[in-house]
């Protein structure tokens, strides 16, 4: 094994392997206890997501009412909402990235699927769980605070005021985009390899990421990026606004996370390349 100097010490560089693709129909998942399992981690994991972040929001549009005697300067602010999305993405998946990966969001899971990471019945059964467990972590929210919730708006996303679709989509896309960018390189197998040295606290990059997005685009959607939390609040809150704005909120991530798939896995990983590579120097071709 290879060693190498670093200010003048030295470590070990791992071996590397790139694991082998997952199969696109697994259906022998279905009789293992693993998946199910994975599954409810997703589930409960979205649904403390939505639970605390949304009634992160509610508070504190309901300390800054000033028609409710409220401080216009109270609250958490939109640096506090940003926090508790980036916050408890940083806690949830180093809670289950070692039972589920800790995706805890359709659209991580459709960029990791189309980078075959996982099967198309795991990574269908991920967003159907995540949906699921968003449903009912906001309607945990909505019962608690029922009078708060109708009147602050149940967290839903909405495009702004003064913003076109066009802006709000846009904002969506190059948010997901760094999100699962994100996600892909701090959970690279070749890169923790390489930079064995260098240790990695994958769930902390991708908590920042989430901060970073929401401090960006709150103003503009209220910061969606993922569709089981959009989805969600508006089935919870069932109001037209936020039905007419949803498909934002799923188109916007969904393209987003297959550019960043796209990028990381064909242009920093060089996978086209290499396919093209093996079959060229194939004698039998």
């Amino acid at each position: 094994m290879a060693k190498h100097d670093v200010e003048g010490g030295s470590f070990s560089a791992k071996d590397y392997h790139d694991p082998p693709p997952a199969p696109l129909i697994d259906a022998e998942e279905l009789t293992q206890w693993s998946f199910y399992r994975a599954l409810i981690a997703e589930f409960i994991a979205t649904l403390l997501f939505l639970y605390i972040t949304v009634l992160t929001v509610i508070g504190y549009k309901s300390q800054s009412d000033v028609k409710a005697g409220g401080d216009v300067c109270g609250g958490v602010g939109i640096l506090g909402i940003a926090w508790a999305f980036g916050g408890m993405i940083f806690i949830l998946v180093y809670c289950t990235a070692g039972i589920s990966g800790g995706h805890i969001n359709p659209a991580v899971t459709f960029g990791l699927f189309l980078a075959r990471k996982v099967s198309l019945i795991r990574a269908i059964m991920y967003m159907v769980a995540q949906c699921l467990g968003a449903m009912c972590g906001v309607g945990l929210v909505k019962a608690f605070q029922k009078a708060y919730y109708n009147r602050y708006g149940g967290g839903a996303n909405e495009l702004s005021e003064g913003y076109s679709t066009g802006v709000g989509l846009g904002a969506e896309i190059i948010g997901t985009f760094v999100l699962v960018y994100t996600v892909f390189s701090a959970t690279d197998p070749k890169r923790n390899a390489r930079d064995s040295h260098v240790p990695v606290l994958a769930p902390l990059p991708i908590g920042f990421a989430v901060f970073m997005v929401h401090l960006a685009t709150i103003p503009v959607t209220g910061t969606g990026i993922n569709p089981a939390r959009s989805f969600g609040a508006a089935v919870m809150y069932n109001q037209k606004k936020a039905w007419d704005d949803q498909w934002i909120f799923w188109v916007g991530p969904f393209i987003g996370a297959a550019i960043a798939a796209f990028y990381h896995q064909f242009i920093l990983r060089a996978s086209a390349a290499k396919a093209v590579g093996s079959f060229r120097s194939n004698p039998t071709i």
